[in-house]
């Protein structure tokens, strides 16, 4: 396609409805549109598309856009045919008849940005077919799944390395918003990306509170969180897909609009889930990591993982998912020693002694984050070595500082009894001889004659689960996994045992407190910031006419608008097409579609037609 003359700028406003750029995406937007190289992490949310979409526009040919799923490609270029742009898919999911009319639109120049498979790019017959054209720039989206480092490495991913040597005249972005300095260095040598500018934008989501809990009852756990979201989106992450099926099951008996969606699911349910929950006729989907890179939803509130994850990757990038539109979202982890110990299973099942030791390092930073004692964002991004000036105030640690103490008599009980059990039995065997029950396999070992018998009765079994995971975490105590999850003492056990060293330890958070039933549209208006009860009905009228838009049209509903543009509609409540063109989200094309029966909504007068064949 032909490049666009006008400005950067004119560009944002014109065909995407924004009035001015984030942080840094002008000066990456003009960096590739200039012809550079660059490598880009910025936060999920934080506009890493535009910074190639843009660019595509204003440089001449097609911009060749690399993504790793068809979901994700089809929203993407939903997206942009929304606003005006030409844009489409080359993948599997295409009939061959859609496949060779794509491929005419490509060859006669027709296209702004084609999206296709690494699978798809490297084929030789296509890189000579791309050889022949105009082609504006190399977009590698999701760019970590190069790197073995990245949490989701990919090999298929590793081969895009020939586009540097195939084409060294054009530009190649790589973006991700997930990748530690490791990973981002081994991006840029498998993709010879070593005189590219690097680009990093920070790794900071304000407006995600992130929490994290031990499981105690983790269904009654979750149920109490979701009673503070009530009506809005959200994903729960879970690590079986039989964990998936259950915890789905049990939301749907309690009156929550869920479903489940893992790999073992066949395709066409599959995509029905995710149509569903795109089209805000689903609320929650509870999920494998399978729902991943192909979420676009910019009004997901909350993010749950029912299970620890295995690494900080992977759970920065899934808990990004929530609140991509900047309004306030949660994130709440729900973890255990045994999430731990079935992680570390899985590492020790891995061949490579590289690989083992790679992930058993994620691990370990994943364990440091959820039992982190100070602000859990401040932990989150020094992981990705950067630093917070001052605590964040929106986390669970910030808003209810755990209390410490001196622990080290408890420390001595705990190890001690280890010890006296010859360091044969698990946490919850110990915690129990230390609290003197009765049950018939310790009196049947003799165990209530050891001196360490009962001489913890003064704490309950959470609060000794507790004490013994912070004494694991802190290295006094190991889990040998190899002999059915056992205690074992370290070699920095016996200064504790001796005396010669103090421990202090956090004593256990309090329960997450009741939540009170709050009206849906007082919770709505309040974290959109509608000002009025007024607002709030408005809005809640403008979502449903999207809703009924997006089912029309066979669109995702953020397709439309997302939230953030729904909420300025009720906040400006515009009376014209000249003030509609102000809210933020609505540019030329979609004015044009989608103009005329919003403003009657908001006039409160009976829907008319939207503008466009496909209704």
């Amino acid at each position: 396609m032909p490049a666009r003359t006008t400005s950067t700028h004119v560009t944002l406003a014109d065909v995407f409805g924004y009035p001015s750029f984030r942080p840094h995406q002008a000066e990456i937007i003009d960096w590739v549109a200039d012809g550079n190289d660059a490598f880009v992490l910025m936060p999920t949310g934080g506009g890493k598309s535009l910074c190639f979409q843009i660019p595509a526009l204003h440089r001449p040919g097609t911009a060749i856009v690399v993504s790793p799923l068809i979901s994700l490609m089809k929203d993407q270029v939903d997206a942009l045919c929304a606003n005006g742009v030409a844009a489409a898919v080359l993948n599997s999911s295409l009939s061959p008849e859609d496949s060779s009319a794509v491929l005419d639109r490509l060859r006669a120049g027709q296209l702004d940005l084609l999206y296709v498979s690494p699978e798809r790019l490297v084929m030789d017959g296509f890189l000579q077919m791309l050889s022949r054209l105009e082609i504006a720039l190399f977009a590698i989206d999701e760019a970590h799944c190069v790197s073995q480092w990245g949490h989701d490495f990919r090999p298929e991913y590793v081969q895009l390395g020939c586009l540097r040597e195939r084409f060294p005249a054009i530009p190649i972005v790589a973006l991700t918003a997930t990748a530690d300095e490791q990973t981002r260095i081994d991006v840029l040598r498998q993709l010879g990306l070593s005189g590219a500018r690097m680009f990093v934008t920070g790794f900071d989501r304000p407006n995600i509170r992130y929490a994290a809990e031990y499981k105690t009852k983790p269904a009654a756990q979750l149920m109490e969180f979701l009673k503070q979201h009530d009506g809005e989106s959200g994903i729960v992450y879970a690590l079986s897909r039989k964990r998936v099926a259950d915890v789905a099951d049990k939301l749907r008996d309690a009156g929550v609009r869920a479903a489940a969606y893992h790999a073992g699911m066949g395709a066409v349910a599959r995509a029905r889930v995710q149509d569903a929950f795109m089209g805000d006729r689903l609320d929650v989907v509870v999920a494998t990591v399978a729902f991943g890179m192909g979420i676009d939803k910019p009004d997901v509130r909350f993010v749950v993982h029912y299970d620890m994850p295995k690494s900080i990757e992977g759970y920065y990038q899934e808990t990004g998912r929530a609140g991509r539109d900047g309004l306030p979202a949660d994130a709440l982890m729900l973890w255990s020693m045994q999430d731990v110990m079935t992680s570390k299973g899985f590492i020790d099942a891995v061949a490579s002694d590289e690989q083992r030791r790679i992930e058993t390092h994620k691990l370990n930073a994943m364990v440091d984050f959820a039992e982190a004692l100070s602000c859990r964002r401040r932990a989150l991004l020094g992981y990705f070595g950067e630093e917070l000036a001052g605590d964040c105030g929106n986390c669970d640690v910030c808003s209810a500082p755990p209390e410490t103490y001196d622990a080290t008599i408890d420390a001595q009980k705990a190890l001690s009894a280890v010890y006296r059990l010859s360091e044969r039995f698990g946490l919850g065997y110990v915690v129990d001889v230390l609290r003197g029950s009765e049950n018939q396999r310790i009196l049947g070992n003799g165990h209530d004659s050891l001196s360490v018998y009962g001489i913890g009765g003064e704490y309950s079994k959470d609060e000794w689960s507790a004490v013994f995971r912070q004494l694991i975490h802190r290295g006094y105590l190991r889990v040998d996994v190899s002999e059915y999850s056992t205690l074992k003492l370290t070699p920095t056990a016996a200064a504790v045992l001796r005396g010669e060293e103090d421990v202090r330890l956090a004593r256990p958070l309090a329960p997450r407190p009741k939540a009170e039933k709050v009206p849906k549209s007082t919770k709505r208006a309040k974290s959109l910031a509608l000002e009025t009860d007024e607002q709030a009905d408005l809005f809640e009228r403008l979502r449903e006419l999207r809703r009924e838009i997006a089912a029309e049209k066979a669109v995702p509903a953020y397709v439309v608008f997302a939230d953030a543009a729904l909420a300025d509609m009720a906040r400006r409540q515009p009376t014209d097409r000249d003030e509609f063109l102000q809210v933020s989200g609505v540019g030329k094309a979609k004015l044009e579609q989608y103009g005329e029966v919003f403003l009657q909504a908001i006039r409160g007068r009976p829907e008319i037609k939207v503008v466009g064949e496909d209704v």
